[in-house]
């Protein structure tokens, strides 16, 4: 009997150094894929992903921008899920992590491939000028993922006295489980790193090359996806979606204008939950496992910790959820060697 999972997609910032040659090591067997991509590419100017993947050492200054890096991950991760073992697993549903909502939409057919490098191509490169503000991470668990609430009060006090500064604009961008990510202009952010007590070695952490994602400040970005990418590339999905509301998308009731609105307008300008939609993902489609796909493997720790939130799969804080996954782990990221051994079909 098959298997039931969610495939969950990645968001910016999974492509880092050690994922440099993804492509190559892993998907050898899809050239015409990301020649396809590649073809895209070209026609805007831009370099071909299987050059950037191919390059000998990881470069920050051409493989973290946005207009490379969004094309990278997108590969990377679409070719994942065509690699998912289908005699083996049923996918259930599909959803992702910010930028891997837009991923999440071609997986479940509701973007063509054309369309999808099309759509994650532009929104990646609508800052090519000029980054609009940043983000920053700060967590809400301690180092045994257990909820605390001195974390929890002391980011959002910061936030409040900081947004009454004088030209200061700050905003929760991503539930991300255990942590959550801060959006906004560039002396609210320094601010903030400032304010914020340095826990566990390395927090807050600013995320390099990132713009305020799902923050007002994105509404120029917004309207501008909006002129630029038309309604026609959208069409149903194949399989149901869960956006970054915890709303699902089902395949024969799903209006592909409103899917088109929330895609470019609501999740650009808004906060994406996606604790929200893991929570709904385990509950509404009771899977056997979670697959997350490539490249890296950063959102273990995030679905980890909303798993052990919930109390699920007789997880509750980070021991258990490393001692499970030792011995019949719940989620299985392609990111991971190991796990990808038991999820990735022959290559043909």
């Amino acid at each position: 009997m098959k298997e039931r999972v969610v495939v969950i997609c990645p968001g910016r910032g999974t492509y880092n150094k050690e994922e440099l040659g993804y492509l190559k090591r892993w998907h050898a067997d899809k050239t015409e894929l990301f020649d396809g991509m590649d073809q895209y590419r070209e026609t805007v100017g831009q370099p071909k992903i299987q050059q950037l993947d191919a390059m000998e050492r990881y470069s920050l200054k051409l493989h973290s921008p946005g207009e490379n890096a969004s094309a990278l991950i997108y590969a990377c991760a679409y070719a994942d899920y065509l690699s998912i073992d289908r005699d083996r697993y049923e996918v259930v549903a599909v959803t992702g992590n910010s930028m891997g909502w837009y991923i999440a939409l071609a997986c479940a057919g509701a973007l063509s491939e054309p369309g999808a490098i099309k759509l994650i191509n532009s929104m990646g490169s609508m800052m090519i000028d000029g980054v609009i503000g940043g983000q920053m991470l700060y967590p809400l668990v301690d180092e045994n993922w257990l909820p605390d609430s001195g974390l929890r009060h002391q980011l959002d006090s910061a936030v409040a006295d900081i947004n009454r500064e004088s030209g200061c604009e700050l905003y929760d961008s991503i539930e991300l489980g255990g942590y959550r990510v801060l959006g906004g202009n560039e002396s609210a952010l320094k601010l903030l790193e400032q304010r914020l007590p340095v826990v566990q070695e390395r927090f807050p952490l600013r995320l390099y090359n990132h713009a305020a994602f799902h923050t007002p400040l994105m509404q120029k970005i917004s309207e501008l996806a909006g002129t630029l990418l038309p309604e026609t590339l959208f069409a149903a999905p194949k399989l149901p979606l869960i956006d970054g509301r915890g709303h699902i998308w089902q395949p024969y009731s799903t209006d592909i204008a409103e899917l088109y609105g929330y895609t470019l307008g609501h999740q650009v300008v808004s906060t994406y939950n996606f604790t929200k939609a893991i929570e709904v993902a385990i509950k509404e489609f009771a899977p056997d496992r979670l697959l997350i796909t490539g490249p890296g493997n950063t959102l273990g720790g995030s679905v980890g910790q909303i798993l052990a939130s919930r109390n699920w799969a007789e997880i509750h804080d980070k021991a258990s959820f490393i001692e499970q996954q030792s011995s019949d782990p719940f989620v299985l990221a392609m990111g991971h060697p190991a796990q990808r051994e038991r999820v990735q079909g022959k290559v043909l």
